[in-house]
């Protein structure tokens, strides 16, 4: 997805403007609940699509989730409301304010003692070779970023959304909460400019964080920016797909996942191979169904081919994991 396909995208959309309120209503409660379930689970948090609607539409609570989780999600949707409050001004116009105020939000009765506040100690990101700025830099690297997100500058919308993201999260100026924060900033700078906001898939999952790893170790940045402009087309898509009415413009992320058995045919292994796989961490779950069905990723099919290629190679359970990340 180019910037000038986003752009003639985004034109053909500003000529369907204003969209009928309903419409618009429609498509903001379907981007809250998918923004705030995609964000929450590329951090780990288990609620599914439906629970995190349960929990964020209807104040309901969900058997055999944590209280975290349930705050995970109610936090991120009070943090969405607080990105709408801040959609009038202009990038320029962004304090350090804002962007304390909606990470507060993010870990409000999670952690309060770091919830809005800026990191005094080091970090590390699990799994990651990635080493993070020393706490004492922080506040002298976020002057320096805010100075940038307020001045001028010609990037695309999206490649500057997509910038701010990138410099936000490598920073990583909160003890917890960065990616959440820095997500909820790209899409506040979108919002600004007139575009729908660009949802990071969990399907992504394992592509957005190796990409991230890849340019922050020095490696290119191209992977990570045209993960974030894919995103931005398929969410334009959405917006235009409403607005010829051609769709209610809110298909599900569940489209094109595949059910336990149709992945255990595409790899040539058991149905309870495949639960087994999955209880031992090797694979991941998309989405549960109201039905109760596990359904997976494409990309799953893949991982399934090097977990069989290991296993015939005699390597243990815990290696495979460890070789999997």
């Amino acid at each position: 997805m180019t910037y000038d396909q986003l752009t003639r995208k985004k034109k053909e959309l500003d000529g369907y403007r204003p969209l009928p309120p309903a419409l618009v209503r429609n498509l903001d409660d379907w981007f809250r609940v998918e923004l705030t379930y995609t964000s929450n689970a590329i951090e780990g948090n288990t609620l599914t699509r439906r629970e995190t609607a349960a929990v964020i539409e209807k104040g309901l609570t969900v058997g055999g989730k944590s209280l975290r989780e349930h705050l995970e999600a109610t936090n991120h949707s009070h943090a969405i409301d607080a990105v709408n409050a801040l959609i009038r001004k202009k990038p320029a116009q962004l304090s350090s304010h804002d962007l304390l105020r909606i990470h507060g939000l993010i870990l409000k009765s999670i952690d309060d003692v770091n919830a809005g506040r800026y990191r005094n100690v080091p970090v590390r990101i699990s799994g990651s070779a990635v080493v993070m700025p020393n706490p004492l830099k922080v506040p002298d690297l976020m002057q320096a970023f805010l100075q940038w997100l307020t001045a001028k500058n010609s990037l695309h919308p999206v490649a500057f959304a997509g910038e701010a993201h990138y410099r936000l999260v490598t920073i990583h100026p909160f003890v917890d909460g960065n990616g959440r924060t820095a997500r909820l900033l790209m899409n506040l700078l979108l919002l600004m400019r007139g575009y729908p906001p660009a949802i990071i898939r969990t399907r992504d999952r394992v592509a957005y964080i190796g990409a991230l790893e890849r340019a922050q170790l020095g490696g290119a940045r191209a992977d990570f920016d045209a993960l974030v402009a894919k995103a931005a087309g398929r969410s334009l898509d959405i917006y235009l797909e409403a607005a010829r009415g051609e769709s209610a413009g809110v298909e599900p992320e569940a489209a094109g996942l595949l059910k336990i058995g149709a992945l255990a045919k595409a790899v040539g292994v058991t149905v309870p191979t495949i639960r087994f796989w999955t209880s031992e961490g090797l694979l991941e779950v998309a989405e549960v169904t109201a039905s109760g069905y596990q359904l997976y990723a494409p990309d799953m099919v893949d991982r399934c081919a090097e977990i069989r290629r290991l296993k015939d190679k005699r390597v243990t359970l815990a290696e495979i994991k460890k070789r999997l990340g």
